[in-house]
C-alpha cells in the first residue's frame, strides 16, 4: 500500500480535543472511574504455562454481574517468567455480554497486570496507565485505558492477590469512535505514508515520557507494521495515523526490566532520545506548542490516578520537568530536540 492509498483523519484532529469529548465509544471506556473486579480461574496454571495460546475457563465479576471468560497469557517481555511472576492476560468473553453490561460490545480485551507482587510493581502499572491518560489529553485518536482493582481467585474461589491492573481499548473501537479504520499494510511503510501532524505528535509524546521501544513504520521480522504502534486511516486525507501503546519501557515508568532497544546508544531508558522524523519538524514544533499549553493538565494526571503514591508522583513529575524546559519556547525546541531528528 502506497502513500496515496493510506489516508488519515487530520481534518477531525484540527486543534486540541480533550479526552472523551468525542463520540463515547463502548461503555467500558466511557469514563475513568476505578473498577472493582474479581477474576477467578486457573491462574497458577496460566502462570506456569506461558506458551499456551488457548484460553482457560474463568469468570469476571463486578458488584452487579458475573461473566464467563477465557483467560490466557499474552505479551512479550512481561510474559517471560524470569521477568514477571504474573503475566499480562488476554480476556475473551465466551458469549457477547448483554446490552446493559459494563462490558457490552467487548469480545476480547488486553489486561495489563502487576508483573510482581511488591508495591513498586503496582506503581509501575499506575504510571503506565497515567501515560495513556496523558496521550488522551492530546488527541482523541488514542487508546483509552480503564483502571481496575482486581481480586484474583483460583478456580476453587480461594483468594489470592488484590492488585491494580487496567484494560486497554481495542484498536477497532479506537478507530470506530473516530470515524476511522485500520490500515492494511505490510511489514514496513515509507515516512511519506504517515500523517505528518499525528506522527510528529506521537514522536514528541514518546520523547516526553522517555519511551524508545517503538517504531511507527516497521514491525518485527515477519510481522505486520508496526512495533508498539497501530495505524489507522480515514477517507479524504493524506497519511496513516500512528497510534502508540505499550509504555512500560518508558523512562517515566522506570520499570526495572526496561532496557534501551538495540541500536539506540543511550545508557538507560531514563535518557531521552528524539526519534521523530526531520521531514515532520514543522509539525513537531506545532505539537510542542500544544503540549506546552497543556503542561499543567498533563502533570496533574499523575496525582489523579487512584492508588498512586506521593513519591511516585514526585518522581514521575520530576522526570517530565526537563522536557517541559526543553519546549519552553520554539527556539529551545529547535535547539534541544528537533536538531536530533531522524533523517
Amino acid at each position: 500500500m502506497n502513500a496515496r492509498t493510506l489516508v488519515t483523519a487530520a481534518a477531525l484532529l484540527a486543534g486540541s480535543t480533550p479526552a472523551f469529548s468525542q463520540p463515547v465509544g463502548t461503555r467500558l471506556f466511557q469514563d475513568d472511574s476505578l473498577l472493582q473486579l474479581t477474576i477467578q480461574g486457573p491462574l497458577a496454571a496460566i502462570s506456569a504455562n506461558r506458551d499456551m495460546e488457548a484460553g482457560r475457563p474463568g469468570t469476571l465479576a463486578t458488584p452487579s454481574e458475573q461473566l464467563p471468560i477465557l483467560l490466557a497469557p499474552r505479551g512479550i517481555t512481561r510474559r517471560a517468567a524470569d521477568i514477571c511472576d504474573f503475566p499480562p492476560l488476554r480476556v475473551d468473553f465466551t458469549s457477547p455480554p448483554a446490552a446493559g453490561s459494563l462490558f457490552a460490545g467487548q469480545r476480547r480485551l488486553k489486561l495489563v497486570t502487576h508483573c510482581r507482587r511488591n508495591e513498586a510493581h503496582q506503581q509501575y502499572v499506575l504510571v503506565e496507565y497515567a501515560a495513556y491518560r496523558m496521550f488522551n489529553l492530546l488527541t482523541p485518536v488514542s487508546y483509552r485505558a480503564r483502571l481496575a482493582r482486581i481480586d484474583y481467585r483460583d478456580s476453587g474461589g480461594r483468594p489470592g492477590a488484590t492488585r491494580f491492573g487496567f484494560f486497554l481499548e481495542d484498536i477497532d473501537d479506537v478507530a470506530r469512535r473516530n470515524g476511522l479504520a485500520r490500515a492494511q499494510v505490510g511489514n514496513r511503510i515509507a515516512v511519506s505514508a504517515v500523517s505528518p501532524r499525528e506522527a510528529a505528535l506521537a514522536a514528541l509524546f514518546e520523547y516526553m515520557i522517555g519511551n524508545l521501544d517503538w517504531s511507527m513504520r516497521a514491525g518485527p521480522q515477519g510481522e505486520p507494521c508496526c512495533h508498539n504502534f497501530r495505524l489507522l486511516t480515514g477517507k479524504g486525507s493524506v497519511g496513516a495515523i500512528p497510534v502508540p501503546y505499550d509504555f512500560d519501557f518508558a523512562g517515566m515508568v522506570d520499570a526495572p526490566y526496561a532496557t534501551p532497544p538495540e541500536g539506540i546508544n543511550v545508557r538507560s531508558v531514563r535518557v531521552r532520545s528524539y526519534r521523530g522524523y526531520c521531514v515532520h519538524n514543522a509539525e513537531a514544533l506545532a505539537a510542542a506548542r500544544e503540549i506546552r499549553s497543556k503542561q499543567a493538565e498533563l502533570t496533574a494526571v499523575l496525582a489523579s490516578v487512584p492508588g498512586i503514591m506521593p513519591q511516585t508522583t514526585r518522581k514521575a513529575s520530576a522526570y517530565l520537568q526537563p522536557f517541559f524546559a526543553q519546549i519552553a519556547d520554539d527556539q529551545s525546541v529547535q535547539d534541544k530536540i528537533l536538531r536530533y531528528c531522524v533523517r
